[in-house]
């Protein structure tokens, strides 16, 4: 049998799937549709067409020209959104600086990423001002701030951003291109050593953005996106894309709410003022707003919320449903884009009670278009579904990173097989469910058994004396290992937790929690505070430096 090829025409357009390509329908459909920045601005997309052009063009002016590396240090803002545009639609690469990281690990990355131009709001000067000296590619410093005089450094800037966008033309012509051109690179974080960086190109991000349309939009109602929600991020711009919403939101024409900084109080008054429905963020975000002063005289009902980065407790899935909080959760690697799957339960599952929903909106969810995703054993064969068979997570997708950024020996393991290696131990369940037990190095082997250590937490978070929890493992001589419970108590409970009173929990909740029977073994020292990564993730790097002799 022969296969006809189809030629075509001198005239015809390729098109490449470029991050230009997102902006073409809101533009047509709904060009007067708002974008907010707190309390500060509005515009429309209309205008955000228009500026996006401008930047691109006064950044042309400045020098930058396809290839070259622009940095952005900001909070979550709309000119973080123009930039998610137009760094990349002119061909060169946006990288996206964790202001959380140490001061060390930003100018490592910056160097590594040979970033050549830094788009920086003021408030970050304090932090920058010493580092510029050790800055090795970077030749030029744009100021963005919100305040109407300059602020005192000694930093010599090329341009204020406004001005810049200013003398920008609005009617700049982006250019067609390989679509395999780098768009984006961030840094890891919560790794040995420096942080890795990423990276991702245009047919990744568009892919991405598509797949992710196609999993929230056929969602029949709960977890569902659709063209007259409004979105607020509520996870850093700088981590791995804000998980991919901005660049769909704006493909969508969705009204999009922009905070700033995270200050609760802000946040708390935001979602009902603008009318918020759809948002994402880690546990401890989504517990600082629960927890806050102000939280209970708010009307959080409708209100869609994905929690990622850290596992979502099934307590915290109890509390936000009395509030109304449509909660759920998903999960996705920087490595990844990073969305592989979201946890959208079936109608039938909707009509079940709370309690019995929270098992399922907990879990990491089912694979969105594309992804191929498969448990392994130690000799990677594939495990089945059914729920029990535990092992890592692999996977495939279009839009996953195909390596570190100069980082050849790593990138190898990453994709041993021809498949990516999470670092992450889980397993799936006949309908499809994805459930992570436990990072691979953070599984605690116990007599020979092993112990989920995120499973662990899940139980005695649902301990009333207990606001926080991080698991760990410690060794032992007579056990190998045994659980130490890192214990945060709420002060609100009718007296303080004690140990014996955990581990009683524990033991009382061993036939349904399915930990195996050393799990009563655990450890526990209370703390005040749990270490948290830059992006507001349990460090259990950091607990184990210091509380594991």
């Amino acid at each position: 049998m022969k296969t006809r090829l189809v030629e075509a025409t001198p005239s015809a357009h390729g098109s490449p799937l470029l991050i230009k390509q997102l902006l073409l329908t809101p533009l047509s459909n709904a060009p007067e549709q708002e974008i907010v920045y707190a309390d500060r601005s509005r515009y429309t997309y209309r205008t955000l067409s228009e500026r996006i052009s401008r930047l691109a063009s006064g950044l042309q002016g400045l020098g930058v020209t396809a290839g070259q590396t622009v940095a952005v240090i900001e909070w979550d803002t709309p000119r973080y959104l123009e930039a998610y545009f137009a760094v990349p639609m002119m061909g060169a690469i946006i990288q996206m600086v964790n202001v959380k990281l140490t001061p060390e690990q930003i100018i490592y990355t910056l160097n590594h990423a040979q970033a050549d131009v830094i788009l920086v709001n003021g408030d970050f000067l304090p932090m920058l001002e010493p580092l510029v000296e050790y800055l090795e590619s970077v030749r030029t410093i744009v100021l963005m701030s919100d305040e109407p005089t300059p602020p005192m450094t000694k930093i010599s800037f090329a341009a204020e951003y406004e001005v810049l966008l200013a003398s920008g033309d609005p009617a700049h012509v982006f250019p067609d291109f390989d679509e395999n051109t780098c768009a984006t690179t961030f840094y890891t974080t919560g790794t040995t050593g420096a942080p890795k960086g990423v990276c991702f190109s245009h047919r990744q991000l568009v892919l991405h953005t598509l797949s992710l349309a196609a999993a929230v939009g056929c969602a029949p109602q709960q977890g569902r996106l659709h063209r007259d929600d409004v979105y607020m991020p509520l996870t850093p711009m700088f981590h791995v894309h804000a998980w991919g919403l901005p660049y769909l939101s704006t493909m969508l024409g969705l009204k999009q709410v922009y905070p700033g900084a995270y200050y609760p109080d802000r946040l708390l008054r935001l979602i009902p003022q603008e009318k918020v429905t759809f948002s994402h963020c880690v546990p401890t975000v989504l517990h600082m707003l629960l927890t806050h002063p102000s939280s209970a005289g708010v009307d959080l009902s409708g209100w869609k919320l994905v929690i990622g980065g850290s596992a979502l407790p099934q307590a915290m899935v109890l509390e936000a449903g009395r509030r109304g909080i449509d909660i759920f959760g998903g999960y996705g690697l920087s490595e990844t884009c990073p969305v592989l799957t979201i946890a959208h339960l079936d109608t039938a599952e909707l009509n079940k009670p709370l309690g019995e929903q929270a098992a399922l909106r907990s879990k990491a969810g089912r694979t969105i278009p594309l992804v191929d995703l498969r448990i392994v054993d130690e000799e990677m064969n594939v495990l089945p579904h059914d729920g029990k068979a535990a092992g890592e997570v692999l996977v495939r997708a279009p839009w996953l990173t195909q390596g570190y950024l100069k980082e050849g020996e790593a990138s190898e393991a990453l994709w041993e097989g021809g498949y990516l290696h999470t670092g992450d131990i889980g397993h799936v369940d006949a309908k499809g469910y994805l459930q992570i037990t436990d990072r691979a190095k953070d599984v605690i082997k116990t007599s020979g058994e092993w112990i989920s250590s995120l499973g662990l937490e899940n139980v005695l978070l649902k301990h009333p004396g207990v606001k926080e929890v991080a698991v760990i493992a410690q060794k032992d001589a007579r056990w190998g290992e045994r659980p130490l419970a890192l214990v945060v108590r709420d002060e609100h409970y009718v007296e303080p937790v004690s140990e014996q009173d955990l581990r009683k929990h524990v033991s009382d909740c061993g036939a349904e929690s399915g930990l195996g029977r050393f799990a009563i073994l655990v450890n526990v020292v209370f703390i005040e505070s749990l270490p948290k990564t830059s992006v507001g993730k349990m460090d259990k790097r950091e607990m184990r430096g210091r509380f594991i002799k």
